[in-house]
């Protein structure tokens, strides 16, 4: 009888151990609405510098899976883990930066097909600049359908939302 109930006490301090970390671990690697930060998740950040390594979890101690050269490329922040971000990129892949090597500047890229920017937030607008699938600029403001670019630092125009990958399409911001 003895060695039952050292067996039950037992047990329950070692689970009382090991399961809060456990179920920590998964639930700061799962998105919520709010993070640590006190910033929403889902958000769109971007890339500080063009050599950012993007890692298999959220410590150095992991191996790096991809190394993103584009500085200002848009990223999708999913998560938090202390100071790592679970990003996602244009294509789908996932993994973990150093939230140094982020920027809350607004930047989306064109999908797609090549589009035209426009002078207004109007079809019959006349075009400012000719925009490849792959172009980079940064968002200036976005309203219903349209938002405000900026391309090469000094191109400026209208793109439709539909057109971009780093806003969301509910989303309005000046």
């Amino acid at each position: 009888m003895k060695l039952s109930i050292l067996g039950l006490i037992v047990f329950v301090l070692v689970s009382a151990l090991v399961l809060p970390s456990r179920a920590a671990e998964i639930d700061d690697n799962r998105p919520s609405n709010s993070a640590p930060s006190g910033l929403p998740l889902p958000r769109f950040a971007s890339l500080r510098s063009g050599n950012v390594n993007m890692r298999m979890g959220p410590g150095t101690r992991y191996p790096i899976a991809w190394v993103f050269t584009h500085q200002g490329m848009p990223v999708e922040i999913l998560a938090e883990y202390d100071i790592w971000r679970r990003v996602r990129d244009t294509e789908g892949t996932e993994g973990w930066i150093h939230k140094t090597e982020l920027s809350g500047k607004r930047m989306a890229i064109i999908t797609g097909a090549p589009h035209d920017l426009l002078r207004d937030a109007d079809y019959a607008s006349a075009i400012t600049a000719h925009l490849d699938a792959g172009a980079i600029g940064q968002v200036m403001s976005c309203a219903k359908e349209w938002c405000k670019m900026k391309f090469d630092g000094s191109v400026k125009g209208y793109a439709r939302k539909t057109w971009l990958w780093g806003v969301y399409p509910n989303e309005v911001f000046e």
